[in-house]
């Protein structure tokens, strides 16, 4: 087993600070459900929505370009609202005002999102033409603002978890792990309501003359996303209260400056030896599985089931790839609540991440074995106007591009629990605050996805198109992240039972 980390004899400067103290386990159970109504919506970016900006005429090689927004968003907003929630005064306390804020924002971004091709119609888009300039800038101010309000809510509330958790580890691994699992449960949600193509029948006035039934059954499961979100944020912000935070004399001084980047560089620059590996591990880890989360069901329309964009076969590819995320969603949420036992079982959490690193290496090799057996045994059939179409993939393609999907729910748990856990234990011990220790953490999962958002694409394009390449590379970088995790990164120390007196200011 590793050697643990040495811990100081006083109780962290976070607790110190801010007089965080434990709460009952409950209340943790409660904020994690958030997890369920952000992942709802992420889930059908990520399998709904690649497809979604071709209709609206992006080209392939240029879809990735849009996901560029959240990178960037995420690169800036989640450090400031990170420090600025570390430091709010609000009578209704640090966390919840950003919470509260960014699930009122997910309800505007949804709105411009699903309602993108209607107003570009409406102001002058062309019915059928194949591409829509005014929807697409429609889309994309949509897209930003979903972004920025994700970030806006999720990272003040996994920062509300481990203020929840005081300075017991266990417990921030524990409601990292729980997060994870609902995040599971609203990817469950997410991918069953896309996956289902009559969905917007039960809406009939999604359904216009500028958005049909694709475009119409979006507009549904985001109207499904709204009332998720906002039904667990406000349980959780009725039944979990924050005392206000009373800042001590230096925070009254920088009140009076402009101290965000000064505050982020000095947390960049004081960071432990155990917490700049963490963000490389992370970062070669975000590498790896970005190409897969941007195109994974386009893989399943295109290369499986050899559709092209637009067309039936594409269609049904596509509501495939959904399927195949709900898998991945189940058997992430119930992996996520295996996480702590295995960790201790295995002799860390660091062998469980880079385990599961290896794991997703081979899956993603083995994307291009599925792919390889689809364009051998795929066959065609002649349309009535004299064209040739494809028929769906056998069974075998089938199962074997499925469990992919299933056996990677494994390290999309670990992904989604251990980097976070491991940030708020590594930063117990400085006065950055959990919300900017996580701000910081961020810049490890966005920096790599602005990379794979701008060289995807052309880097696909170099090889012929598809969606092979990228993932290669995201094989190749999961491997070596396997490698650092394994030899690298630090134990955390052991769990230290800190009584720390006082409650929450």
């Amino acid at each position: 087993m590793d050697a643990p980390m040495k811990t100081d004899k006083l109780p962290p400067l976070e607790v110190q600070r801010y007089g965080t103290s434990e709460r009952p386990i409950w209340q943790i159970v409660i904020v994690s459900a958030i997890a369920a109504g952000v992942q709802f919506g992420w889930a059908l970016q990520l399998s709904l929505l690649t497809p979604y900006v071709q209709l609206i005429g992006v080209p392939h090689v240029w879809s990735s370009f849009i996901w560029l927004c959240g990178p960037i968003s995420g690169m800036v907003v989640q450090p400031v609202v990170g420090y600025y929630s570390d430091r709010c005064t609000s009578r209704f306390g640090r966390r919840r005002p950003f919470i509260a804020a960014g699930a009122f924002l997910v309800g505007i971004a949804v709105f411009f999102i699903g309602y993108a091709a209607d107003i570009g119609v409406s102001t002058g888009d062309t019915m059928g033409a194949p591409s829509k300039p005014r929807a697409i800038a429609i889309f994309v101010v949509g897209f930003w603002i979903l972004d920025v309000a994700n970030n806006t809510l999720q990272g003040p509330c996994r920062a509300f978890i481990a203020d929840l958790s005081g300075s017991n580890s266990s417990k921030i691994r524990t409601g990292n792990a729980l997060f994870s699992f609902f995040m599971g449960v609203g990817n469950v949600l997410g991918y069953a309501a896309g996956s289902y193509p009559h969905l917007w029948k039960f809406v009939p006035f999604t359904k216009t003359d500028a958005c049909e039934v694709y475009c119409a059954n979006l507009k549904t499961c985001f109207f499904i996303s709204i009332a998720l979100l906002a039904s667990v944020t406000i349980l959780a912000l009725a039944l979990v209260s924050e005392d206000p935070f009373v800042p001590d004399e230096s925070d009254e001084k920088d009140g009076n400056k402009v101290v965000f980047f000064g505050e982020m560089f000095r947390a960049l620059k004081g960071l432990s030896r155990a917490m700049w590996i963490l963000l490389l591990v992370t970062c070669l880890n975000w590498v790896a599985w970005f190409p897969f989360l941007l195109y994974d069901t386009d893989w399943m329309g295109k290369e499986v089931y050899g559709g092209e964009v637009g067309t039936q076969m594409y269609n049904r590819g596509v509501r495939a790839g959904a399927l195949g995320l709900m898998i991945n969603s189940v058997v992430s949420g119930l992996f996520s609540l295996g996480i702590e036992h295995l960790s201790r079982l295995s002799g860390g959490v660091k062998r469980v991440w880079g385990g599961v690193n290896f794991v997703l290496a081979l899956c993603l090799g083995m994307t291009v074995l599925v792919t390889k057996l689809a364009e051998s045994s795929r066959q065609y059939t002649t349309l009535a106007d004299g064209t040739r179409s494809p028929l769906p993939p056998n069974d075998a393609v089938k199962a074997g591009a499925l469990s992919i999907f299933g056996v990677l729910g494994a390290p999309l748990a670990v992904t989604f629990s251990v980097p976070c856990a491991l940030a708020s234990i590594f930063s117990n011990d400085s006065g950055a605050g959990q919300g900017l220790s996580l701000g910081v953490l961020n810049l490890a999962i966005v920096i790599p996805q602005m990379f794979v958002s701008v060289l995807s694409g052309p880097w696909d394009a170099l090889f012929g198109g598809g969606n092979l390449p990228a993932f290669v590379v995201g094989a190749v970088a999961a491997a070596v992240s396997g490698v650092f995790a394994f030899t690298m990164l630090p134990s955390p120390a052991p769990d230290v039972e800190l009584k720390v007196s006082g409650g929450m200011h």
